[in-house]
């Protein structure tokens, strides 16, 4: 018997645009449809797979790099084993890291061993609405959105009217074909996503040609086995905003004890939320840190961080 081919949902975004809140809301929102996710963080610390674990069985951690460079074979690998399941996934939604070029992992994607099986079906690119003129000419971030079959526009409350159309037309004018919704929370309409017709087969596509490599950035982690006060981490993160491109962390706060709240960090903006109970067994607070490479040192990293801790007993 012929086995039906698992349509491929590829998510793209620059570092800080919404990609594992739309995730998510598609795990929590599945109508019914079996999805396995593909997370690929850039670091040695994972945090968007924990994030995502909890709304999904189906999440694949990568770490250690991009889908597109060192963890080429480990993904092929990891669809391999995924269309192994018994039931299989209807679907397969793979998230990018903020620093990778979804033209080299369409490419990857080709392959006819994974075309047979697992079609790329949409390249979904999320936007943060708040970003500048200036991200928006970011070589990277212009590779991102011309790889997009839709263009989902992130943190829409944010700004006004006139600046969501601004964004809308500059985006619209590196990639026109590409379709463009307002993504508040993470929504886009799963029919937009996912093919009506389970049996079709998507037409192969042109990756383009290959562009080389750029290491741009670098990952700084911190972690600590005592709970963070939260006033010194809201001074710590303000010294180093100037820095960073990203950051992003789970964390118990002395303030609110066997709770765990989860940082990010974007755009110049910080903000908190609950992220249920501690993981047992992993560090108190966990928190990775992108940017510019040289820009930062684990050394200075350590000396700011380390004053957020709550002080050992004496």
């Amino acid at each position: 018997m012929t086995r039906v081919p698992v349509p491929i949902l590829l998510v793209a975004g620059f570092l800080g645009a919404g990609k594992t809140t739309v995730v998510n809301h598609l795990l929590a929102h599945a109508g019914g449809r079996r999805i396995a996710a593909v997370v690929n963080d850039f670091g040695a610390i994972n945090i968007d797979a924990e994030l995502i674990a909890g709304a999904s069985d189906g999440v694949v951690s990568l770490t250690n790099g991009c889908i597109c460079c060192s963890l080429e074979g480990d993904l092929l690998r990891t669809l391999a084993a995924i269309l192994r399941r018994s039931p299989r996934p209807d679907s397969i939604v793979i998230e990018t890291s903020g620093v990778a070029d979804p033209t080299d992992i369409v490419r990857n994607l080709m392959d006819p061993m994974i075309w047979r099986e697992a079609p790329l079906e949409t390249v979904l690119c999320v936007v943060d609405v708040t970003t500048t003129a200036a991200k928006l000419n970011d070589p990277l971030v212009r590779s991102q959105l011309r790889a997009a079959d839709v263009l989902a526009l992130s943190k829409t409350d944010l700004v006004d009217a006139a600046g969501r159309e601004r964004i809308r037309d500059a985006v619209k004018a590196v990639r026109p074909a590409a379709l463009v919704v307002d993504a508040l929370h993470g929504q886009v309409p799963a029919e937009l996503l996912f093919p009506a017709d389970p049996d079709r087969t998507p037409a192969p596509r042109d990756p383009g040609r290959r562009h080389p490599a750029s290491d741009r950035f670098e990952t700084l982690s911190w972690t600590s086995d005592r709970p963070v006060s939260l006033p010194r981490l809201q001074n710590a993160i303000g010294r180093l905003a100037p820095k960073l491109a990203r950051a992003k962390g789970l964390f118990e706060a002395v303030e609110q004890p066997g709770r765990q709240l989860v940082l990010q960090f974007a755009s110049g903006r910080a903000t908190l939320a609950p992220a249920g109970t501690p993981s047992p067994g992993l560090p108190r607070a966990r928190v990775v840190f992108i940017a510019e490479i040289g820009v930062l040192s684990t050394a200075e990293v350590g000396r700011i961080m380390d004053g957020c801790a709550q002080p050992e007993p004496e």
